[in-house]
C-alpha cells in the first residue's frame, strides 16, 4: 500500500472517530434534556450547587438581630403554557425568623397539563444559610384549564450567617423558582382536589397546593 493510500485510510479513520463522537453527544444531549429536572435535583442537592438551599425539619430556637430582606423571583418555561408569580413580591425578617410565602400558577391551556418547580437562591453563597421547611420544588402540579392553585414555601435563613464574614455585605437574599413542562405526565381526564391542608403558626392554615377556580 502506497503512502497516499495509508494516509487516506488515517484520514477516514479519524473522520469516522469524529462523526461517532458528534453523534454521542448530541444524543447524550437529548436524553440529558428529558432527564433534566431530576438530575438537576439530584446534582444540587449532593454538590450544593448554584444556590442550593438546605432543608431543615424545624424552624431554629432562637432569632437574631440581623435583618436580612428576601425577594421572591418567579420564571416559566415557554413550553408551559402558565401563569407564574409570587403573591408577595418580598419581606424583611430576622435570621432566624419563620418565613411564608405563597407563589400562585395559573393554567392558560385549552386542557389539562403538568409543571415541575426548580430552585435557586442568590447570592449563590447565601444557599447554604438558606433554610426551606416545606416547598413545592421537585413535585409535579397539575392544573386544568383555567385552574390556579396556591403554592407554599416556608423557610428561615440560619443564625450562623451572622458568625460569617463572608456574609457581611448580603441584605438581600432573592429566592427564585422556574417552572418546566412535567415530561412525564401522563394526564386524560382533570384532575380533581389536589388541596393538603397543613397548619402553620401565625397564619391560620396555609395550603400547599390550593385550587383556586
Amino acid at each position: 500500500m502506497t503512502d497516499r493510500s495509508t494516509g487516506e485510510v488515517r484520514q477516514a479513520r479519524s473522520n469516522g472517530r469524529v462523526a461517532f463522537i458528534c453523534v454521542s453527544v448530541v444524543v447524550a444531549m437529548i436524553g440529558l434534556s428529558y432527564a433534566s429536572v431530576p438530575l438537576y435535583e439530584l446534582f444540587c442537592r449532593v454538590t450544593g450547587f448554584g444556590g442550593t438551599t438546605q432543608v431543615a425539619e424545624a424552624m431554629p430556637e432562637e432569632v437574631g438581630e440581623r435583618m436580612i430582606t428576601v425577594r421572591f423571583n418567579a420564571d416559566i418555561s415557554p413550553d408551559l403554557p402558565w401563569a407564574f408569580q409570587p403573591i408577595e413580591r418580598e419581606m424583611q425578617m430576622r435570621v432566624g425568623e419563620a418565613g411564608l410565602a405563597f407563589y400562585r400558577a395559573t393554567n392558560q391551556a385549552a386542557g389539562t397539563n403538568a409543571g415541575t418547580a426548580t430552585f435557586n437562591v442568590t447570592p449563590l453563597k447565601a444557599g447554604q444559610y438558606f433554610n426551606k421547611v416545606a416547598c413545592f420544588c421537585f413535585t409535579e402540579q397539575q392544573l386544568s384549564s383555567g385552574e390556579s392553585m396556591d403554592m407554599a414555601v416556608s423557610f428561615f435563613v440560619d443564625p450562623a450567617i451572622e458568625e460569617d464574614r463572608n456574609l457581611d455585605d448580603v441584605k438581600t437574599i432573592t429566592l427564585s423558582y422556574t417552572f418546566f413542562p412535567d415530561l412525564d405526565a401522563m394526564i386524560e381526564e382533570p384532575i380533581g382536589d389536589l388541596s393538603q391542608a397543613e397548619p402553620v403558626p401565625d397564619r391560620g392554615n396555609w395550603v400547599s397546593g390550593t385550587s383556586v377556580n
